[in-house]
């Protein structure tokens, strides 16, 4: 019996012909791969633009009855992103669910393959092998050490063990927070500015950081504003991403 990304052992219905996908991420690797096979996705899932499926709420708060009313041979989440309470809803109704867990490149290519090949019974899509063909190994000399805010009101930054770090350092910027012990850590503004950053990094989500709402907080230091998409998601935008992102920071 095949385990999904924490062990869990996953039981499918055969071959998945419709599933419900809980995360972004995990939406456009599936409708990127076989379209026809996905019939509902958060609302949060916005990626292919054209995507016409079932509504069926957020990341944190999905309307599991709704779900379990479609019918699906499937459900894709992932543990950071989806509440285990909700997981565990649709598991007692019967519904197949997979989790993946994904903090590292290496991770989302391994977590991809399998979810793709194992919980859907999809052949391996050429994007993914593109992707891997796109990312170069992390840099080590010329490194910039940066701060990376993800929120405002309060301040939060990556901190230890995520997926964007361990992007931003093949890109040649290393978190000047990855050894926090905490994976989203809050710290105040002062602190920040007192940390000794090269650059600061601003994304546009989860937080919208903007030219007119970010920079301005770090007037002495160097700022980039990133595509969230690309720096957080995992999937087809990692194909494009190297270029993306390293043409932003410059």
């Amino acid at each position: 019996m095949p385990l999904d990304d924490l062990g869990t052992p996953f039981t499918s219905h055969g071959s998945a012909r419709r599933v419900v996908s809980l995360v972004p991420s995990l939406t456009e690797s599936l409708a990127e791969t076989a379209p026809e096979v996905l019939i509902g996705a958060t609302d949060w899932c916005t990626h292919p633009a054209e995507l016409r499926v079932r509504r069926i709420g957020g990341t944190k708060n999905p309307d599991v009855a709704a779900i379990v009313a479609l019918r699906p041979d499937l459900v894709l989440a992932n543990e950071e992103e989806n509440r285990l309470a909700d997981l565990e809803a649709l598991r007692s109704a019967g519904v197949p669910v997979w989790v993946t867990r994904i903090r590292t490149l290496e991770d989302a290519f391994a977590s991809l393959r399998r979810m793709l090949t194992m919980a859907c019974g999809l052949p391996e899509p050429d994007w993914l092998a593109a992707a891997e063909r796109a990312w170069p190994t992390p840099r080590t000399t010329g490194v910039r050490r940066a701060v990376i805010p993800i929120w405002r009101k309060p301040w939060m930054v990556l901190g230890r063990d995520t997926f964007a770090g361990d992007l931003l350092l093949r890109l040649g910027v290393r978190n000047l927070y990855a050894g926090h012990a905490e994976r989203y850590p809050k710290i105040a503004l002062p602190d920040l500015l007192a940390a000794g950053a090269d650059l600061v990094v601003l994304p546009d989500e989860p937080y919208r950081f903007t030219a007119e709402d970010g920079p301005g907080f770090f007037p002495a230091t160097p700022a980039a504003l990133v595509s969230g998409r690309h720096l957080t998601w995992y999937g087809p935008s990692l194909v494009e991403a190297p270029s993306v992102l390293g043409t932003a920071l410059g």
